[in-house]
């Protein structure tokens, strides 16, 4: 797949002021600092589309951006640590719950897992939240230039065996570097091959 257009459509608070459900959509999610807005920026090829902080939780809204002119991206305030007030963390987590379970235009959504990082409790516990509830999802491993040959397989390898206690098969699997330019082409061609199998269905 080739990026002709990337442009930000607007920032929601709910799932009501998400864009009509009318294109196919690929949702980005994660722990806070996972290297959620880079890995936008990588893909679509546009640096500044999705704002990077070093702060995490910088994202707290649900942001949407059209990409060709036929699909959105939608960029989800992360899980885990963030330096806000609970009650504020609560709201997140609930609207973003409520956009997971339904959004009826989600195709996938991408959880990414920071490559550096034994496997989280965290993470875990939201992939099986939606495994039970049937949400189409990839795994995306982030970071992976920061780590020496062999260890993004052990990586892996760990969230597998743990995985493989509760799933079979075990969700689909990407390996990505900003840095390295790593799973770029994997992805979009992923992402183009859904979009055809949305369209087919509509």
């Amino acid at each position: 797949m080739i990026i002709r257009s990337a442009s930000f459509v607007r920032s929601s608070t709910s799932l009501a002021q998400c864009p009509a459900p009318v294109k196919p959509e690929f949702g980005f999610i994660g722990r806070s600092n996972v290297g959620k807005s880079s890995l936008i920026n990588f893909l679509t090829g546009y640096s500044k589309l999705a704002k990077i902080s070093g702060n995490p939780g910088k994202t707290k809204t649900i942001n949407h951006f059209l990409i060709n002119d036929s699909w959105y991206i939608a960029d989800l305030p992360g899980y885990g640590f963030a330096r806000v007030p609970v009650k504020m963390r609560e709201t997140w987590i609930r609207n973003v719950r409520e956009y997971i379970l339904k959004r009826e235009n989600l195709s996938c959504l991408f959880v990414l897992l920071d490559s550096r990082l034994k496997s989280q409790k965290s993470d875990l516990e939201f992939m099986e939240f939606l495994g039970k509830n049937q949400i189409p999802f990839a795994r995306v491993f982030t970071k992976t230039d920061k780590l020496p040959s062999g260890s993004v397989e052990k990586a892996i390898l760990e969230y597998n065996t743990e995985m493989l206690e509760n799933w079979e098969p075990l969700p689909l699997t990407f390996i990505s570097s900003t840095v390295n330019r790593r799973g770029k082409e994997e992805i979009l061609n992923f992402i183009e091959e859904t979009i055809n199998n949305f369209s087919n269905t509509v």
